[in-house]
């Protein structure tokens, strides 16, 4: 009797500890799949915080004889016109963004290979959320169509002003934004300001800053219209690579030589205002955009393009004050999927000489004025792709004594875009 009480005693306890046992291991286990849990809900919270966006641009260009296009390569048949096919932009941006800072990486992919676009840190204030810093290579705050996206832009290019005077459009540096909270009476402004290194998308070159500002101001004018209009100031310097500064004088150059010009720094300084506005009406939605720009700016003999290399210019140094605007009108076609546009620009290099003294006294082709008439359409044809054709009818200044500006270039140009934003 006294055995089988023993035996039971002992099933008993082998029973209860192997409950005790699986018990343990079946905390245990749940305490390994909270712990996964966990881990996936933060590394879901991180993806949360990423964005991925672009947009994709294959393109066709036919083009006159003599045109400068941005796709393929140049004319083999200088008599003939010309066409071309490719890829004009193909972005990839990504936006990380966590609390009150993000990071944003851009680059473009086309068959001319890649290159990069964007790479800065954003860091918003703490207490508003309407004012930032940011540090990083991105769009130079001046006026409105440089930092205006090309993904929304309803002409293939921007001004010949903007791409001569900001080639690339950004630069890089450091920028400030001001802006007050929303529901002040001063939240109808914005003041952006930067010192940027003043050559593109390229290494720097040399120890100075330019300085860049540009302020906005956005009224209230009613529910069915808006109105923005801004001021922009850009100041800088450009590396003199030799003995030579050729400034205007009585329609000519004249030149400065003296070896202390070597080494120093000519002034590069641009004022600009720009005005943007919408407003609808019976035939739909109607947009104004107007920049007009003026300032002086350094370049070679054969050129007015601002610095966009890491490697400081060689050449003589040709002073020139110039001028330049663009006004874009862009109509809504009622409730169709369609607008028409309208653009019209001018650029001239140097506001010192014109006509048939082109040519004459140390002037040359870097010197010809050129004014571009822009029209077409674009068809929004689903959620995130359009057609757009545009046709570009190109003048330039024409001069007796200047050769192969005899008579206005055949430059004008048709582009088919076909765009996929996502």
């Amino acid at each position: 009797m006294k055995i089988t009480k023993r035996i039971l005693l002992i099933v008993l306890c082998l029973t209860l500890s192997s409950y005790l046992f699986a018990q343990k291991d079946s905390i245990n286990d749940n305490e390994q799949l909270q712990h996964r849990v966990e881990n996936l809900e933060r590394i879901v919270n991180r993806l949360n915080n990423i964005k991925l966006s672009g947009y994709f641009q294959p393109q066709f260009i036919s083009a006159q004889k003599d045109a400068n296009i941005r796709i393929g390569g140049p004319n083999e048949n200088p008599d003939k016109s010309f066409n071309r096919v490719g890829i004009r932009r193909g972005r990839i941006k990504t936006t990380y963004e966590e609390g009150l800072t993000s990071v944003v990486f851009q680059i473009d992919i086309t068959e001319r290979g890649i290159a990069p676009r964007d790479a800065y840190l954003k860091i918003k204030d703490p207490w508003f959320k309407t004012s930032f810093i940011q540090a990083g290579l991105f769009f130079r705050p001046f006026g409105h169509e440089i930092g205006y996206s090309s993904s929304r832009r309803e002409s293939p290019e921007r001004s010949r002003v903007i791409t001569t005077l900001f080639p690339g459009e950004r630069d890089l540096g450091a920028s400030i934004q001001f802006r007050a909270k929303d529901g002040s009476p001063l939240d109808i402004f914005s003041l952006e300001t930067a010192l940027v290194a003043g050559n593109g998308i390229s290494m720097e070159s040399d120890n100075r800053r330019d300085f860049i500002g540009h302020l906005t101001a956005s009224p209230k004018i009613g529910k069915n219209a808006s109105l923005t209009v801004g001021t922009s100031y850009y100041l800088g310097s450009v590396y003199q690579g030799t003995q030579n500064v050729y400034r205007m004088q009585d329609g000519g150059f004249v030149l400065n030589s003296n070896p202390q010009n070597l080494g120093r720094f000519a002034r590069r300084e641009y004022l600009g205002f720009d005005l943007q506005t919408n407003w609808t009406n019976s035939f739909g939605g109607t947009q104004l955009r107007a920049e007009y720009i003026f300032g002086k700016q350094p370049g070679s003999a054969t050129g007015t393009v601002s610095p966009q290399s890491s490697v400081r210019p060689s050449h003589d140094t040709y002073l020139r004050n110039f001028t330049g605007a663009y006004i874009f009108l862009i109509q809504d076609i009622g409730k169709l999927p369609f607008e028409a546009l309208l653009k019209y620009d001018w650029y001239d290099p140097n506001t010192k000489v014109s006509g048939n003294n082109i040519g004459l006294n140390g002037t040359n082709r870097a010197d010809v004025k050129y004014s571009t008439v822009g029209f077409g359409a674009i068809w929004h044809a689903y959620k995130n792709v359009e057609l757009q054709a545009y046709y570009e009818i190109i003048r330039n200044e024409t001069s007796a004594n200047l050769l192969g500006f005899e008579n206005d270039l055949k430059d004008n140009a048709f582009t088919l875009t076909l765009q996929f934003r996502y």
